[in-house]
């Protein structure tokens, strides 16, 4: 019952916070503009990205001609929008050409960084050198990725050996070979863990592996969103031990290492829990909790580790004990062999299915599976698990050629009675010789020579086990290269995320097109959202208007009306009407005529239900037509 509260009070922290994220955020514009000559020096710089970001003190900078910082204070968001960071330079500041460098975290926990320039007055050499590396090609993000292979494969090792003594054969949990599997995988997890929670700070941060012992740093990283997630493993961790130490101990008072009919039913409860549990921490702080869908994109991501964990981790259960010339290999029965293979199968559907789902969040569209690395990754994935399938469909038919040998095995050697041929004979004639001396051996079929006879049952299994153990073998391999595969992917910046991201880019890159996206908040549950307007060519004269309501998810709403008025406050212009219609599924019209260039004011009011309104605001730049 303690297992349970602990368990249980972990998830309610993870989900309780969980709220909805985007995956793999860019940079989508930034004021200055990359390459702009300015006049005069400015107040601010801002970054807009396509997405919420997090960032620390040293995340945006702002360098000199001279390499010499000038923005005295760290980043902030701009009016409470978590896909800005905003610093204030210095008072007066000398031409030339000025160098900003910026490092944020996307809120699935992947840093991302980049550099860009502008200039005061006229461009100039400058002195500035930043890092052009990629996040993960640091000596940090390295270590930092092959860690996260340590802690999956730690994961599976550990829920795989403990489903497989729980569901396909309990004796299995006082087999030396079993319990060294368990120690293996909780060790490795437990290890990763620790060391991932201690690089985590110079992982978001670029800093150097020294400085994963910073305690200040330490301490931003616990109260993150990604170290609070692995903190929160750690904890479950430690219930585990404590879990596995007691049932150790069970099984070794039992006899012969039988554990007692009610064994299982008192662990399991507890157990998938605590497996559901560590998986969360990993969805809770990756491409599951970020984009559309986060409510059931985190279910999916949950139940896809713990299939390839059930799956994968299962096998190397099955091959060591497979492979034991020991007690625990000799007695393995084909019973527990069979149920480890419905088990799998089981199991692989779940992966199949919430992979295909997951697939479809992550790319977006088919061009992407070959247009993307996240697609083209995806699809070596796929047809790694296409040969796992086929490998898996040999390792069933010797499954049940063993199962069907075992249960020969146990039917009586000689044949029944009642099944010999009998021989019509006159009463009282003398019997045969068969009769006067039976030989067992005349029970058994009509051949030329002991190659005719069939092989012992025993003999045969032999046969059907070394069969199985090979094919296990070349399974697990494959299953292993799924493995790491799925790590590379939740490396990887999904497609979908990469397509919206040069779309932001492209839209703020050409003047012909502006898009504004506006948050708004009626108080109430599933009237939140964002409204997206896109102008074109947002410039004197006719302009198209597209309007698209976004939940708070991020995923498609479909709203009752949506009205939009723009207003030219300095010249009293307006308030123009640009009378949307509903295109079912977005909003338009194609006839908005604006009379005069300037900042215009945009009122856009959202009714979600007959009685349930909001109007909010932003600003456009409409340009003058060019000549």
């Amino acid at each position: 019952m303690t297992v349970l509260i602990l368990v249980a009070a972990v998830l309610a922290l993870l989900l309780g916070g969980a709220g909805a994220a985007s995956a793999h955020a860019g940079l989508s514009g930034s004021d200055p503009a990359d390459g702009s000559v300015l006049k005069t020096g400015p107040q601010h710089v801002t970054l807009t990205f396509t997405e919420s970001v997090s960032f620390s003190d040293d995340s945006l900078r702002v360098l000199s001609p001279e390499n010499e910082r000038v923005n005295p204070r760290p980043a902030q968001h701009v009016d409470g929008k978590e896909n800005t960071a905003r610093v204030a330079l210095s008072g007066t500041l000398p031409q030339g050409t000025y160098t900003v460098a910026w490092r944020v975290v996307s809120a699935d926990g992947h840093p991302i960084s980049g550099a860009f320039v502008f200039s005061i007055g006229q461009p100039s050499e400058t002195a500035a050198v930043v890092a052009t590396d990629s996040p993960d090609e640091t000596p940090v993000g390295r270590l930092y990725g092959v860690l996260r292979h340590v802690a999956y494969s730690g994961l599976a090792l550990l829920v795989g050996a403990a489903a497989f003594v729980l569901l396909c054969w309990p004796a299995a949990g006082a087999a030396r070979p079993v319990r060294r599997l368990l120690t293996v995988g909780w060790s490795a997890l437990t290890a990763s863990t620790v060391a991932l929670v201690l690089l985590r700070g110079p992982y978001e941060t670029a800093g150097s592996v020294t400085s994963a012992f910073d305690l200040a740093q330490l301490g931003r990283t616990v109260t993150g969103r990604s170290g609070g997630a692995l903190v929160a493993r750690l904890a479950l961790l430690v219930v585990a031990a404590v879990w596995l130490r007691r049932s150790a101990r069970r099984l070794d008072r039992a006899e012969h290492g039988s554990p007692p009919p009610e064994f299982g039913s008192r662990v399991r409860p507890a157990a998938a829990l605590l497996a559901v549990a560590l998986a969360v921490t990993w969805a809770f702080a990756e491409h599951a909790a970020a984009g559309i869908q986060v409510a059931l994109a985190m279910p999916a991501a949950v139940l896809h580790l713990l299939a390839m964990g059930v799956w994968l981790g299962g096998l190397i259960t099955l091959l060591l004990l497979l492979r034991s010339r020991g007690p625990a290999g000799q007695d393995l029965p084909a019973s527990a062999i069979a149920r480890f293979s419905g088990l799998a199968f089981k199991a692989v559907a779940v992966l199949v299915g919430t992979g295909v789902y997951q697939s479809w969040r992550q790319v977006g569209s088919w061009e992407a599976l070959y247009t993307t690395s996240y697609g083209k990754t995806l699809v070596v994935k796929v047809a790694v698990v296409v040969l796992v399938v086929w490998v898996a469909s040999f390792s069933r038919r010797w499954t049940a050629r063993l199962v069907h040998e075992a249960a020969r095995a146990r039917m009586p050697v000689r044949v029944a009675a009642s099944e010999r041929a009998r021989v019509a004979q006159t009463v009282g004639a003398p019997a045969t010789p068969a009769e006067q001396d039976p030989d067992p051996a005349s029970d058994a079929p009509a051949g030329d020579g002991p190659s005719d006879q069939p092989p012992p049952p025993a003999a045969q299994a032999d046969t059907y086990r070394r069969g199985l153990r090979r094919v296990v073998t070349v399974e697990a391999v494959l299953g292993v290269v799924v493995l790491v595969i799925t790590t590379l992917l939740t490396g990887t910046q999904p497609s979908r995320a990469a397509g919206e991201r040069a779309a932001a880019v492209a839209a703020a890159a050409d003047p012909g097109v502006k898009v504004i996206t506006v948050p708004f908040d009626m108080g109430t549950a599933h009237h939140q959202g964002t409204v997206q307007i896109t102008l074109a060519p947002g410039q004197v004269g006719e302009n198209t208007v597209e309007a698209v309501v976004f939940s708070a998810d991020g995923g498609l709403a479909s709203v009752p009306e949506l009205r939009l008025t723009l207003t030219q406050e300095e010249l009293g212009i307006g308030p123009l009407d640009a009378r949307l219609k509903n295109q079912k599924g977005y909003w338009a019209a194609y006839d908005l005529r604006l009379p005069m260039p300037g900042e215009w004011t945009l009122n856009i009011t959202v009714r979600t239900t007959e009685i349930d309104q909001v109007t909010v605001r932003e600003t456009v730049r409409v340009t003058p037509v060019p000549r």
